[in-house]
């Protein structure tokens, strides 16, 4: 089972503990030259097993409980965003800028779903004029005014349009370089398309091949808090169905490992929440902070808001209200640029200093060292930075993952590691810190996750090692359908269509206890 054996051993778990996994392969699923399968495989199992060892740790259970993986479930959870529907209503995906786009000397690619982000790659191309407010990413309040108009429709098709054509015929008269550097300059976001090999010679490259794919150690030697033991579990048949909504711990319900656990969410997008509603499917008391000023898509927060409550904090105004919050948690996860909320005295050693015991994640695009570190990044930034676009196409025809499967394989990768931080503070109460980043994951996914096996259709590869393989030739059942993995229940935001948490292990909860609240809409305090 070598799929798994980096993750577990990066995160820093006992190697026997790897025989309580078993995987369920499907074909077809998560297709791509590099091994995408594998990878989000290896990540979901990870976390299970993490989850698991945890659970076994708080009841006193003489032997971890046993994990199952399903290729079914971990290549639906990992396009949830996709298959999300509001009352039948599917995302509108990326903005119209947000895009691969010709330069002088090659391709470049951007991002502006974020209304802000849109602005600046304007203004850096000076190609405004022709926009308005409202075409880049949903508005907040699309969700409640359900469809646009025609009329609305149709004038922000139009703009939408506008604009396309003036950044595409700016970016034509520059080099990929020098986009890159013009937009990042005005906080826009943009990326020249590298090969893997440019990118390994590339400074923030070399960076982040040096570090390991999980960071992590101690903040202090002092005694923290041990962990709370949960009630001694009553066992079912192993995977048994069991109720999401049944009492949270005990022989009643499912064994959720983090139950009665306080974790403050300063994430966005999808990995940090991915991560943080993971942490909620297992039991605890997720509470999401935001900043009143930073916009977030709304369709996005749904999402990713499985099981969590969310809250606004302007953190240089209400900073007696996050003391509060912060006297009582007992893990902190971040998701913005390295050293971006030191100023709020947010550092680990910091939080550390004024709450001991607590565990620290950090989360960020290009890693915390280097001179990109502190530069914004998405998925699909990353993927072109790195070489992965080039992998999966060509230098002349750029390609993309099947999935944002950076995202989404980093956020369960990253509450793995706040889950092994959690029973690894077990033995000594002492702080710790976790940190990861959709680099070195994407450093992993590129040169050092191997592949199940598969037989070549004529035995040529690419130049990369990359060969057209014979997908049916990989052991298991076919994919199908996600029906089998997704569900339905109403929430405050009507009827959604959601995918399944992709986590097994014995006696585990199947699904979230609730459904996401409204963005920013509950009290900043605890349950």
């Amino acid at each position: 089972m070598t799929w798994i054996n980096v993750a577990w051993s990066a995160l820093g778990g006992a190697s026997e503990l790897v025989a309580r996994v078993s995987d369920e392969v499907r074909r077809d699923v998560l297709d791509a030259r590099l091994p995408v399968r594998e990878t989000a495989r290896a990540c979901v199992a990870a976390c299970a097993l993490a989850a698991a060892e945890l659970g076994a740790r708080r009841t006193g259970a003489a032997e971890v409980p046993a994990v199952r993986v399903d290729d079914g479930a971990v290549a639906t959870a990992f396009v949830s965003e996709r298959h999300l529907r509001v009352d039948g209503r599917a995302s509108a995906g990326f903005a119209p800028l947000s895009r691969f786009w010709r330069t002088a000397d090659g391709w470049v690619r951007t991002h502006a779903n974020y209304p802000h982000h849109r602005e600046r790659l304007l203004t850096a191309l000076e190609a405004t004029g022709g926009g308005g407010p409202g075409t880049g990413a949903m508005d907040a309040g699309d969700l409640d005014a359900g469809a646009m108009d025609a009329r609305e429709r149709a004038v922000r098709e139009r703009a939408a349009r506008y604009e396309v054509d003036a950044v595409a015929a700016a970016l034509a008269e520059r080099t990929s370089v020098e986009a890159e550097d013009a937009v990042y300059a005005a906080g826009g976001l943009a990326v020249a398309l590298r090969t893997p090999e440019e990118w390994a010679a590339h400074p923030q490259g070399a960076e982040v091949r040096r570090l390991p794919l999980v960071e992590h150690g101690t903040l202090d030697a002092l005694p923290g808090r041990p962990l709370t033991p949960l009630a001694p579990f009553t066992p079912l048949a192993p995977f048994a169905p069991v109720s999401p909504l049944a009492p949270r711990t005990g022989a009643a319900g499912p064994l959720l490992p983090a139950a009665g656990l306080r974790v403050l969410d300063l994430t966005r997008v999808i990995a940090g929440p991915v991560a943080t509603r993971t942490l909620a499917l297992l039991g605890a008391d997720v509470l999401r902070v935001d900043a009143p000023h930073l916009p977030e898509l709304p369709v996005q927060h749904l999402d990713t808001g499985f099981g969590k409550r969310s809250t606004r904090l302007d953190l240089a105004v209400d900073g007696r209200t996050f003391e509060e919050l912060l006297g009582s948690a007992d893990v902190v996860v971040t998701g913005y640029r390295p050293g971006a909320l030191d100023r709020f005295g947010l550092s680990p050693e910091a939080l550390a200093e004024r709450r001991p015991g607590v565990v620290v994640a950090q989360l960020s695009a290009w890693g915390a060292h280097g001179p990109w570190r502190e530069r914004r990044g998405f998925d699909s930034l990353v993927q072109v930075a790195t070489g992965i676009a080039v992998a999966e196409g060509s230098a002349e025809r750029p390609g993309a993952l099947p999935a944002q499967a950076l995202d989404h394989g980093t956020g369960y990768l990253l509450a793995a590691a706040v889950l092994r931080a959690l029973t690894e503070r077990a033995d000594d109460g002492a702080s710790r810190y976790v940190r990861l980043s959709l680099a070195r994951t994407a450093e992993w996914l590129l040169h050092e996750v191997p592949r199940d096996r598969e037989v070549p259709r004529n035995g040529e590869g690419d130049g990369r090692g990359n060969v057209d393989v014979d997908r049916s030739a990989v052991p298991g059942g076919p994919y199908g359908s996600p029906d089998p993995w997704l569900t339905e229940r109403d929430s405050p935001c009507g009827r959604l269509r959601y995918a399944l948490p992709p986590l097994s292990f014995a006696n585990g909860p199947k699904d979230w206890a609730g459904p996401p609240t409204r963005w920013g809409t509950d009290p900043a305090r605890w349950r």
